[in-house]
């Protein structure tokens, strides 16, 4: 099958913006392996594995739970989640986590290794006039170090954090943030994301999606597939060759 092929239905309307999920897509969540393992000698990668799952588990936990009997909300920014789940991966790891190292784990994940295509590709886009924006879990402090770190910064039309709403995709007014932001209907949205859960939750609420499969996994088992699957992020420039 031609990976950049609709994978089902009629093709759908040429879209005027290009929205990318932030971690994982642009932004290379398994880089701070290599500190990792400097830090913890054999366990860099399991850690970077590990603190990563706990990350979104936290994600989840938080937008779907409430306290006590007036409901009170149990949000807390991403940054804050991180810090917890690279904590109990280090637990869980029987790793013994000092002070300076999770300061030097916590600094490089505000500088996470860019993906070397990110700049061709919202290049390309902004030269055929698509808007172009990160719609990302990530709270602001978090993404503008990492746009500036990548040199992202005037690629990017929309920087948007889920952090306005307390609610960490894949809630629906997450989404919603995007097509909110670039003033079209979801159907004329592709959103772009490396996370297999993201894009169907994407899919799911109407965007075109791509589905960027880096590392040659399945994709989830719930009965809907994404519009695309591509192995990087030029497979998004498929969306406007017809």
């Amino acid at each position: 099958m031609d990976k950049n092929r609709p994978q089902s239905g009629a093709a759908p309307q040429l879209p005027g913006a290009v929205l990318f999920d932030a971690y994982g897509t642009l932004f290379d969540v398994y880089s701070v392996g290599l500190l990792a393992e400097q830090l913890f000698p054999g366990e860099g990668q399991a850690l970077g594995v590990l603190w990563r799952d706990k990350q979104i588990e936290y994600t989840r936990l938080v937008t779907t739970s409430k306290r006590g009997p007036q409901r009170e909300s149990v949000y807390q920014p991403f940054w804050a989640l991180t810090q917890a789940g690279l904590r109990y991966a280090c637990k869980r790891l029987g790793l013994t986590l000092t002070l300076d190292a999770e300061q030097q784990l916590m600094n490089q994940y505000r500088h996470l290794s860019a993906f070397p295509e990110n700049r061709e590709v919202l290049k390309a886009l902004k030269a055929r006039g698509i808007a172009t924006g990160i719609l990302s879990n990530g709270d602001p402090e978090m993404l503008g170090i990492a746009v500036r770190s990548a040199g992202l910064e005037g690629l990017l039309d929309h920087v948007l954090s889920v952090d306005s709403i307390r609610q960490y995709k894949t809630h629906p007014d997450a989404y919603a943030l995007g097509a909110e932001a670039v003033g079209l209907p979801a159907s004329q949205v592709v959103f772009v994301s490396c996370n297999s859960w993201d894009a169907l939750g994407a899919t799911w609420f109407g965007y075109q999606t791509l589905w960027v499969n880096r590392y040659n996994l399945p994709f989830e088992e719930l009965g809907t597939q994404p519009v695309r699957t591509g192995s990087d992020l030029r497979d998004v420039l498929a969306f406007f060759d017809r």
